[in-house]
């Protein structure tokens, strides 16, 4: 055998001997783009959905997922920074010992968490196990376990924050009473359903600094003489209610976002499941970033504020519905006026003051609208799956706005809990987008 055979023999032993030691691993590349983080944020809003989880708890289920996702990518990105230290309570996150995607940690993390904060484990299980499958074909098998297992870390220290969020200890609070008081809040047909999370302004905020930080101005004062200011509110839902035009009843179905609503035709009783109204906003921010061509680092930073925005949004809200516990204008309708009369939307069980979906649609869109501009026109499709059509819209606030008075549409709040309502979520909003800095310069300066 030649010298010049020898050294190509050699070289073909070290090559061997390599592929050996190192071909278990293959690529050390994960391909995940942003419309990965999108299917699995919708997949969430299926479990939610599924779950029947009532709109408070749904945007708290949202915002710990969508934090995680954020904190592993940006500690990749030098050009985004932490929300450690801006979050209440938030400490930095742990960092990888070893080599990892960040996109992978990060997708494991979101994943992690929401399977952990929903009741149907299974379901989102098994679409990692699918998702996880595609994405790890011919990657190196150590570089991928290593970056789950990072995922899982970090999942772990988001939700040891989570659990001193007063979640689990409201969990055992006494229920709601009903006072007999003709300006205070009954439970509505057909259900009759106690009311929703009545100590939800005990959460700890996101970035609030307390939940009473919005309290916005006192609900008109109950009063069922024809001259007073209430009767005139109460008769304008009345009113607004047996004249509806076909564009004002697409509106309020659009916008009805109810998670539970039972369909009741004589002694036959069925349930319909839809999206929350966070649940509905969280589907406009894909709409916005896939517009936008968002990268998976905008993507992560949009899912995050907009996702804390309205988890402080429902606290804010939940506040004073608890605090003013005014009367639904089905109740007060059906009592003094028409006892016949219906809403078009069925009344959800809390009470009336403020509109929730005034507060945390404009919480929403104000947040929104610091990232990608007041003239961000949009095809909104998130109701299409629950049979309703498509609406377009020329900017985020322009939808906000639509979302608000819907209530009115849909008989089921006076007019001030919808125009004050308004103005408590752009004041909570503005204070999300001034307070909290995910890059060098604050959002609501660009």
């Amino acid at each position: 055998m030649t010298e010049k055979m020898k050294k190509f023999n050699f070289l073909m032993l070290v090559v061997a001997a390599f592929c050996f030691v190192g071909c278990d691993t293959g690529k050390k590349e994960v391909s995940i783009d942003a419309d990965v983080y999108h299917q699995s944020m919708d997949q969430l809003s299926e479990v939610i959905v599924h779950d029947i989880f009532s709109p408070p708890i749904a945007s708290r289920i949202y915002a710990y997922p969508s934090v995680a996702m954020y904190e592993i990518l940006a500690l990749d990105n030098p050009q985004y920074k932490s929300l450690a230290g801006q979050l209440n309570e938030l400490e930095p996150i742990p960092k990888p010992t070893e080599e990892v995607s960040y996109e992978l940690a990060a997708l494991e993390a979101f994943l992690k968490l929401g399977t952990t904060l929903i009741f149907s484990e299974d379901k989102m299980d098994t679409y990692k196990e699918e998702l996880y499958a595609k994405l790890g074909e011919g990657v190196n098998s150590k570089y991928f376990e290593a970056s789950v297992a990072y995922g899982d870390e970090v999942a772990q220290h988001i939700l040891k924050w989570a659990d001193g969020d007063m979640y689990k200890q409201t969990r055992t609070f006494p229920k709601f009473t009903v006072i007999d008081d003709p300006a205070r809040w009954q439970p509505t047909p057909p259900g009759y359903f106690e009311a929703i999370e009545p100590h939800w302004n005990q959460i700890r905020p996101f970035v609030l600094d307390s939940a009473n930080q919005f309290t916005p101005e006192r609900p008109t004062q109950f009063d069922m003489d024809k001259n007073s200011q209430f009767y005139k509110e109460t008769m304008e839902v009345y009113n607004t209610g047996v004249n509806l035009t076909e564009e004002q009843k697409e509106i309020a179905s659009f916008w009805d976002c109810n998670p539970y609503v039972m369909n009741v035709t004589g002694h036959v009783m069925a349930a319909t499941k839809k999206i929350t109204p966070g649940g509905h906003w969280i589907g406009i921010v894909k709409i916005a970033c896939k517009k936008a061509d968002a990268d998976p680092m905008k993507t992560a930073q949009t899912y995050a504020l907009t996702s804390v925005a309205l988890a402080d949004g429902f606290i804010s809200c939940w506040d004073e519905k608890f605090r003013s516990n005014l009367i639904r204008p089905e109740t007060v309708i059906n009592r003094y006026i028409d006892e016949e009369w219906l809403p078009l939307l069925q009344t959800p069980p809390f009470p009336e003051y403020t509109s929730g979906h005034s507060v945390i649609s404009n919480a929403a869109a104000t947040v929104l609208t610091s990232i990608y501009g007041d003239n961000f026109s949009f095809r909104d499709d998130t109701e299409e799956k629950y049979g309703l059509s498509v609406r377009s819209f020329d900017s985020f606030t322009q939808a906000s706005e639509e979302a608000a008075i819907s209530r009115l549409y849909g008989g089921i709040h006076y007019m001030p809990a919808i125009a004050n309502g308004v103005t408590q979520g752009r004041k909570l909003g503005e204070f999300v987008v001034n307070k909290l800095e995910f890059t060098n310069e604050s959002l609501s300066k660009k």
